[in-house]
Parts: structure tokens; C-alpha cells; sequence
């Protein structure tokens, strides 16, 4: 097995911004109270767990040396958790990825592979936000609340809303998130 490269964050901070920490009850998307203004974090030798542990792909080596995130504009990483795999591109802000052919590379590299899903992190706590998964074969899905339109080699395919019990179980499923949420803070 292959050992990881040895890389460093150095002045990159961006997953302080992009991932959600509930200790700190930080939301993606939003600067982290503890990021200092010259990269780094304030209490890095008492951070949570959650940010001791993560690794974005960079990280891992599964990225060029160049690609670190805050020259992407975007954290990437493989999510392996919450069902199938897939390579999850997070953009700090709306337009990062379409402006980004290095970021369009990628993630038609990944694509063979694995579906590439692209969010923005500003939309972190919006349960309706838009995101993207690139697929094999140039389709694509665009999803959007209760919406899905699906694409293939850049022309609109179709365009289709849930079926009504996914829609009633996805409403129920935000309503008991929503009522943690506001039960936590």
C-alpha cells in the first residue's frame, strides 16, 4: 500500500470555511471563528476531533501539488460514508467551478470513475440548494429542492420532480433536522 505524500495545509484554511463543525457550532460556508486572518487556526492545538481528523483529497495525494484548495477556490474529498462513493467538490463560492478549468478537469477525470457531486459551501444550511453530479458518458443531474433535471453532453434530457413519497419523506426528514438543529443551539 502506498503511503500519502507528505503535504502540509501551510497557509490553506479553506475546509475552516467549507465543512460544517457542529462542536463549534460553525455551518459550512462560514469562516470559522477561530481561522486567523493569516491562515491557521487559533486553538489547532485544541481543535475538535472532526478537525484533527479530516483530510481533503489534496491531503491524501489524490490531487497534483498544485491543486491545493485555496489556489482551486474549492475542498475536495472522496465521501465514502452516507451511501455510494463519490467525489464530493465543494466551491467556496457560486461560479468557483465554471471558472475553473483545472476544476473542470478533475472532475471530468473523476467522472469515469466515480460521480463527481459540486456544491457551494454558501448554501451549506439550505435544504432546497442547488448541486451537481457529473456522471459517466457526459450525463449529468441537476438538483435542485425537489427537482431533478437531467443532461447529457450539455443539452437538457428531461426535468422531473420527486415522486410523491419521496417528496413526503424528504419534507418529514428536514422538518426532524430543523427541529435538532433549533433544539442545539
Amino acid at each position: 500500500m502506498a503511503s500519502e505524500p507528505s503535504r502540509s495545509c501551510g497557509e490553506c484554511d479553506l475546509c475552516c470555511t467549507v465543512l460544517r463543525v457542529d462542536v463549534l457550532r460553525k455551518a459550512g460556508g462560514q469562516r470559522c471563528r477561530h481561522q486567523r486572518g493569516e491562515g491557521g487556526c487559533g486553538i489547532y492545538d485544541q481543535r475538535p476531533g472532526i478537525c484533527r481528523a479530516y483530510r481533503c483529497l489534496w491531503l491524501k495525494g489524490g490531487l497534483r501539488d498544485s491543486d491545493r484548495p485555496d489556489r482551486l477556490g474549492a475542498v475536495l474529498d472522496l465521501s465514502v460514508e452516507e451511501g455510494p462513493a463519490y467525489v464530493g467538490i465543494r466551491q467556496l463560492s457560486e461560479g468557483t467551478f465554471e471558472a475553473s478549468v483545472r476544476l473542470s478537469q478533475i472532475a471530468e477525470d473523476f467522472r469515469q470513475t466515480l460521480p463527481v457531486r459540486i456544491t457551494r459551501a454558501e448554501d451549506a444550511s439550505n435544504p432546497n440548494r442547488p448541486y451537481r453530479v457529473m456522471l459517466p458518458s457526459g450525463v449529468e443531474h441537476r438538483i435542485e429542492g425537489e427537482w431533478t433535471e437531467v443532461w447529457r453532453d450539455g443539452a437538457l434530457v428531461h426535468r422531473k420532480r420527486m415522486p410523491f413519497a419521496e417528496r413526503s419523506f424528504r419534507r418529514l426528514f428536514l422538518a426532524v433536522q430543523g427541529w435538532r438543529v433549533r433544539r442545539s443551539s
